[in-house]
């Protein structure tokens, strides 16, 4: 029994000794946990007395597990100290040594080469019609500038590429809103809800023209079967400002197509049946006159009813600013297209 203490404490002495010599030996290159370093120490003031065997085949034994143990735990030491690193400003403003974030060169035969301006563009490349200053009668007392937002929208919904392709849903309704806008502005200085012949002519001349200089299709008269004559009032028999407003319920008419609500509108219509009642009640004077001559017919009745339509659409548009008359009249336009 007493020998197998002496051999167990020759073990720990020599462990704990050999331990020590390289703490203090490799005390710069790792930490060591101190509640484990005094636990050694008292283990080595207790068996120490015993027996010494430094220099022993034992001891040489142990020291070189430890040794071997401790490197181990340096390197791992040092492994997560190496990636725990946090770079200082300088190391970070330095820049990656290496060829993968070098400048990447294009060459230039990669970019279209267009030397002419009259050389077309190749195929699929975006090109936009160029805008220039248009050149108007002079005899139009309109301020265009005005209703330049308008114009702008109407000369996009019916620029040069699409104005065919779209006219009957996009660029014919909007340039016919345009025209009723335009007659409501027209009306704003003026007792009369629609243009005289020749000042018609100018008028839809210059607003061609100036549509045609932001880049919409020259041919938009054409496309949408539009005159100057729209902007007349046609054979409607009242175009006054005074007289629509005795012969129609104005108040009715204004509540009904102030706000258009497009899902509503185009299910259970409002505005386009007041639009309706009023032309009617406009056009009812010269189907009046027409059967006391026993000339009336159905298409001139129609012809009639459509051009008093373009007067209750010139009066709207002189009450409502040129954003919701725009916005209610397209609304207006669409129903019709989705319902036809």
């Amino acid at each position: 029994m007493k020998m197998h203490h002496q051999s167990l404490a020759r073990v720990l002495v020599c462990f704990c000794e050999l331990f020590l010599d390289i703490l203090l030996t490799n005390l710069g290159l790792y930490f060591v946990d101190l509640n484990v370093a005094k636990g050694l120490v008292e283990l080595w003031t207790v068996y120490r007395p015993l027996l010494v065997i430094r220099g022993s085949l034992c001891g040489q034994f142990f020291l070189f597990t430890i040794w071997l143990s401790s490197f181990q735990d340096v390197a791992g030491l040092l492994t997560v100290n190496e990636y725990n690193h946090v770079a200082s400003t300088s190391e970070l403003a330095n820049p990656p040594n290496t060829d993968l974030f070098e400048p990447i060169e294009i060459s230039p035969a990669v970019f279209p080469h267009l030397p002419s301006p009259v050389e077309s563009f190749p195929p699929m490349y975006p090109s936009f019609p160029a805008t220039y200053e248009p050149v108007l009668t002079g005899k139009c007392p309109v301020n265009f500038s005005a209703i330049s937002t308008i114009l702008d929208k109407t000369a996009s919904d019916c620029s040069q590429p699409l104005a065919s392709l779209v006219g009957n849903v996009i660029c014919c309704p909007q340039f016919s809103t345009l025209l009723h806008i335009f007659e409501g502005y027209y009306s704003t200085n003026s007792s009369k809800l629609v243009l005289q012949d020749g000042m018609a002519n100018d008028c839809f001349s210059d607003i061609v023209s100036i549509l045609a200089s932001r880049g919409a299709n020259s041919t938009i008269p054409k496309i949408c079967s539009v005159k100057s004559s729209n902007l007349t009032g046609g054979s409607c028999p009242i175009t006054d400002v005074s007289a629509f407003e005795k012969t129609v319920n104005t108040s009715k008419l204004l509540e009904a197509c102030s706000i258009v609500d497009p899902l509503k509108e185009c299910c259970r219509p409002v505005c386009r049946p007041a639009i309706m009642d009023a032309a009617v009640q406009i056009s009812v004077t010269q189907s009046v006159m027409s059967d006391n001559k026993n000339i009336i017919g159905e298409a001139v009745h129609v012809d009639v009813l459509n051009d008093c339509k373009g007067v209750v659409f010139s009066w709207l548009s002189r009450k409502l600013s040129s954003d919701a008359a725009n916005a209610a009249f397209r609304i207006l336009s669409a129903c019709k297209v989705n319902k036809d």
